[in-house]
């Protein structure tokens, strides 16, 4: 058994891994066919609204939705190549789930740095 990391040397370990996405990265990313997965939470989507045309899977659902083979999954979990931009709050968390959508094969997953609070912040569209 390996010995006990903290949350941050797992962000950091898990973070080496993706190619993570700015603001204005992520929407040319959304505008060249990436699929923008807004993770967050009921509350905080209803405090600070929606990004355009991200689609909404609730963490605890990540996995099932995004996986191409699975029985559950969205219809726009087209494949293992597509890629996926992965955006929580504040951009901790979904760097977490990127990695494990990378674990189920999807190479491209990463996430948005900063989360929806930087999309916010770099005045780009918010519905809601």
């Amino acid at each position: 058994m390996s010995e006990p990391m903290s949350i941050d040397e797992l962000l950091e370990r898990v973070r080496k891994d993706l190619d993570r996405v700015g603001p204005q990265e992520a929407s040319q990313a959304a505008a060249d066919g990436a699929l923008l997965v807004d993770i967050r939470y009921a509350a905080l989507r209803e405090r600070d609204g929606l990004i355009p045309g991200a689609l909404v899977v609730e963490r605890n659902e990540l996995e099932w939705r995004l996986d191409p083979q699975g029985s559950h999954r969205a219809a726009e979990a087209t494949g293992h190549g597509l890629r996926v931009v992965v955006i929580c709050n504040e951009g901790y968390a979904s760097s977490l789930a990127a990695a494990s959508l990378r674990e189920l094969g999807l190479y491209r997953a990463t996430d948005l740095i900063g989360g929806f609070q930087a999309w916010r912040a770099a005045g780009l569209p918010v519905e809601g």
